[in-house]
C-alpha cells in the first residue's frame, strides 16, 4: 500500500463516521408530507399558546398592532374546512408545475430530450469533455430528473471511450446535474414552482406583490458559465489526479444516435426553433399578441408556463412520431398521463404545503417572526452580502437533511421572504439566495433520492465504490460550486444588476401593504 493510499485509508474511518451521523439523523426525519402535517400541528399549537400570552408587534409601515390569531377557534376551524378546496386549488405552484410538466413529460418520454443530450456529448474533443459534461448536466434540469437517469451514466461512458477515468466523467456530470440544478440558459419547471411559493410568501406582507416565473432568469444564465468552469477545473485538477489513470481492455459501446433518431432529432429541433420564432413574433413587436395595452411584456411573462408547455410538447410529439415512440394519438396522451402520474407525490405534497402556508399566514406568525427577525438583524447591523451569505449557508445545511427544493422553500419562504422584505431586499433576491444554498450541497448527502443510483453507476467501473468514495470525490465540487455561485450572487448585488425581467434586488414597502 502506497503512503497516499495509507493516508487515505486512515481518513476513511472519520469520514464514514461523519457520514453515518448525517445518515442516521436524516433517516429519523419523517417523509416531507408528514413533516408538513407536523408543522401544521405545531402552528395550531403555537397560535393557541402565543395568542393566550398576548404576543404582538407593531407593523413598521401601518403602525398597527399585529397579534397572533388563535387558529383553534370556531372561526378559523370553519374557515379551514370551508376553504379547503380553494386553498388547495389556489396554491400558486400547483397549476404552473402541472401545466409545464405536461409538455416536459412528453418531451422526455418520447425520447427527444435524451437524444438531445446524447447528441451534445457525441464527438467532443477530450479536453472539452469535462466542461461539456458539467454544462450538459446543468442544462439537463430542463427534463427535471432525467439527467440523473440518462446523462450521468452517459458521462462515465463518454470519458471511458476517450480513455479517461469514467468515474471522473460520472462525477463531473453528477455535479452539473445536481449541484447546478438551479442554473440554466432557459426557464425550467423549477422556475414557476419556486416563484409561486415566493409570491405566496411575499403576499404575507404585501398582498399585491407579483413574482413572475423569470424572477431569477438573468442570474441563472450567469451561473451557467461560472459553474461550468468551476466544475471542469475541479474535475481536471482534483478528481482525475486523485483517481489516477484508467485503462480497460474492452472499449465501451458507442453512445451515438441511430439514423432514425438523427432524423427524428433534426425534425424535432427544427420544430422547436419554429415554436421559438413564433413566440418571438408574438412578443418582440410592440403590437404583438403577447404585448399589453401599453406595450409592456406582462402578458408574455404571464404566459411563460403555457409557452413552456408548447415548446416542449410539440417537438416532443414530432420526435416521437418520426422515431416511432409515438405511433398514435393514444401514445402521446398516454405520455401526458404518465407524466402526471409521476407528479402524484408532488400533488399530495402541494396539498399539505398549501394548508401549512395558509394557516401560517392566518395565524400572523409569519409576519410577527418577520418583523421580529428584521428588528433583531437590523439591531445588530447585519445586512448586505453578509446577511445573504448566512442565509445561503443555512439553506445548504438544511439541504443535507431535507432534499425537496419545493418542500424546503415552502417552509422557509414564509419566514425569510417577508423578513428580508422588511430589511429592504426583494422576494426575488431571497429566492435567488435560496436557490444557491439549495444546490451545492445536493451532491454530498446520502439522503438525496438518486444517491444510491449514482453508487450503482460507479460500481460498474469500481466494484468497491461506496458512499465514502462518492462523498470524498463530490465534496470538492460542493465547496467549489458553492463558493462560485455565492460569489457571483454577491457580485451581482454589489453591481446592482437585475435578477430577471422586472426583478430587482431591493424592495420598498408600499403604503398599501397590509399586515
Amino acid at each position: 500500500m502506497s503512503p497516499d493510499s495509507e493516508q487515505q485509508s486512515n481518513k476513511k474511518p472519520f469520514l464514514n463516521g461523519f457520514l453515518d451521523v448525517i445518515e442516521r439523523a436524516g433517516n429519523r426525519l419523517p417523509d416531507p408530507v408528514s413533516l408538513f402535517l407536523i408543522f401544521i400541528a405545531i402552528t395550531l399549537l403555537l397560535s393557541l399558546v402565543l395568542s393566550l400570552l398576548g404576543l404582538a408587534v407593531t407593523h413598521p409601515v401601518s403602525s398597527e398592532t399585529v397579534s397572533v390569531n388563535n387558529l383553534l377557534t370556531a372561526q378559523y376551524i370553519q374557515r379551514l374546512l370551508v376553504e379547503m378546496p380553494q386553498t388547495f386549488a389556489g396554491f400558486p405552484p400547483l397549476g404552473t408545475v402541472l401545466v409545464a410538466m405536461l409538455g416536459i413529460g412528453v418531451a422526455e418520454k418520447s425520447g427527444w430530450i435524451s437524444a438531445l443530450l446524447r447528441q451534445f456529448v457525441a464527438g467532443l474533443h477530450s479536453r472539452a469533455l469535462a466542461p461539456a459534461m458539467v454544462f450538459a448536466g446543468i442544462m439537463s434540469s430542463l427534463a427535471a430528473d432525467a439527467g440523473y437517469v440518462v446523462l450521468i451514466p452517459l458521462g462515465a461512458l463518454v470519458f471511458a471511450n476517450a480513455g479517461r477515468h469514467p468515474i471522473a466523467g460520472l462525477c463531473a456530470t453528477f455535479a452539473g446535474v445536481s449541484a447546478g440544478f438551479s442554473a440554466n440558459l432557459v426557464l425550467t419547471s423549477l422556475d414557476p414552482l419556486l416563484a409561486g411559493i415566493t409570491q405566496s410568501a411575499a403576499n404575507i406582507l404585501d398582498s399585491g406583490y407579483q413574482v413572475n416565473a423569470a424572477a431569477n432568469y438573468f442570474l441563472m444564465i450567469g451561473m451557467v458559465p461560472v459553474l461550468t468552469m468551476a466544475g471542469a477545473l475541479v474535475t481536471e485538477r482534483v478528481i482525475e489526479p486523485r483517481l489516477g489513470s484508467w485503462a480497460s481492455d474492452q472499449r465501451e459501446a458507442d453512445s451515438g444516435l441511430s439514423d432514425v433518431e438523427r432524423k427524428a432529432l433534426r425534425i424535432a429541433n427544427w420544430t422547436a426553433l419554429g415554436a421559438l420564432v413564433l413566440i418571438a413574433l408574438m412578443a418582440v413587436p410592440e403590437n404583438g399578441i403577447l404585448r399589453g395595452v401599453d406595450g409592456d411584456l406582462n402578458p408574455f411573462y404571464g404566459s411563460l408556463v403555457s409557452l413552456m408547455l408548447l415548446v416542449f410538447l410539440v417537438p416532443g410529439i414530432a420526435y416521437g412520431v418520426v422515431a416511432g415512440s409515438i405511433k398514435s394519438d393514444r401514445d402521446a396522451v398516454g405520455m401526458t398521463a404518465d407524466s402526471m402520474s409521476d407528479m402524484g407525490l408532488y400533488i399530495v405534497l402541494a396539498f399539505v404545503a398549501a394548508h401549512f402556508i395558509a394557516l401560517f399566514s392566518w395565524s400572523n406568525l409569519g409576519i410577527i417572526m418577520a418583523i421580529s427577525g428584521a428588528q433583531f438583524l437590523g439591531g445588530i447591523n447585519l445586512g448586505g452580502p453578509l446577511l445573504i451569505l448566512i442565509f445561503i449557508l443555512l439553506v445548504g445545511l438544511i439541504n443535507l437533511f431535507v432534499g425537496s427544493a419545493s418542500a424546503k422553500w415552502a417552509l422557509l419562504g414564509p419566514v425569510f421572504v417577508p423578513m428580508l422584505m422588511l430589511l429592504g431586499y426583494s422576494p426575488e433576491l431571497s429566492q435567488a439566495a435560496y436557490r444557491v444554498g439549495d444546490s451545492f450541497s445536493n451532491i454530498i448527502t446520502p439522503l438525496m433520492p438518486y444517491f444510491p443510483l449514482i453508487l450503482v453507476y460507479g460500481r460498474k467501473y469500481m466494484p468497491e465504490f461506496g458512499v465514502g468514495n462518492l462523498i470524498a470525490l463530490m465534496l470538492p465540487y460542493s465547496i467549489a460550486l458553492g463558493i462560485a455561485s455565492t460569489t457571483l450572487l454577491v457580485i451581482w448585488m454589489l453591481i446592482g444588476m437585475p435578477l430577471g425581467p422586472e426583478a430587482g434586488l431591493y424592495f420598498e414597502m408600499p403604503a398599501s401593504a397590509v399586515p
